[in-house]
């Protein structure tokens, strides 16, 4: 994240692992909120039926995504960072007070990356309940929901991040040296599995709670326009 944040180049490894995992979510996004909003099991088949269904959506709207990241790094980090920061702080002697305008650059850019995930996890939730198949529409609908709504998405997300950092600060407490060998290297494996799992629930309780806020509040509960998917019965129970 720091890297992302501070424009530093990272290895093609990493670059196309977390390429590899943003692709799997993009897959499996459309089957998480979809079993979410019916608040009731739909089974393998209709997770990935719905999965499948809105994975080129999502593309789409990834595409709109990227290009709305590649903004924000490119250009507004560079306004921030190259040109506020440095004529703000270009004549200061004082250490704490650079120290200070360097976080307000963080939490100014750091806003503005929150603020771009939300409008787009609203976008999938708006996609997904409403069966949308238009991605503009679907931004553009995200868009009015927060503008009605910015108390109470401004709310729930401050409360999932506050979440996030809890386990955050929890692995920075208990986080294991690196070496070991035995017992300690086995608890050391334990704890860190359990760090990607608390990650991995943090991640789906902001789309749990997101999908909840919008039918909550423009949808009834469990409702999505597209119907359930059902698993086709085989071809020998229709003999029979």
């Amino acid at each position: 994240m720091s890297a992302f944040v501070d424009k530093t180049e990272r290895p093609v490894v990493i670059i196309g692992a977390a390429a590899a995992y943003v692709l799997l979510w993009t897959f499996l996004a459309g089957g998480i909120i979809d079993r979410l909003a019916r608040d009731h099991a739909t089974r393998a088949y209709g997770f990935f039926s719905a999965s499948g269904v809105f994975f080129f959506r999502f593309l789409r709207l990834g595409i709109i995504a990227a290009a709305a990241y590649s903004f924000l790094v490119v250009y507004v980090h560079q306004w921030l960072f190259a040109k506020w920061y440095v004529n703000a702080t270009r004549d200061l002697s004082v250490e704490h007070t650079v120290f200070y305008w360097r976080l307000l650059m963080y939490a100014i850019f750091g806003g503005l990356l929150a603020l771009t995930t939300t409008i787009f996890d609203y976008a999938k939730v708006r996609a997904v309940v409403e069966d949308r198949r238009s991605m503009i529409g679907a931004l553009s609908a995200a868009l009015r929901f927060l503008a009605r709504n910015p108390r109470r998405v401004a709310a729930l997300y401050a409360a999932n991040a506050a979440a996030f950092l809890v386990v955050l600060a929890a692995w920075a407490l208990v986080a294991p040296g690196a070496g070991g060998t035995g017992f300690q290297m086995w608890v050391a494996f334990i704890a860190s599995q359990c760090y990607v799992l608390a990650r991995l629930v943090v991640k789906l309780q902001f789309m749990a709670s997101e999908t909840a806020l919008f039918q909550r509040s423009l949808a009834h509960w469990g409702y999505t326009a597209a119907p359930l998917v059902v698993t086709p019965e085989p071809p020998i129970v229709e003999i029979l």
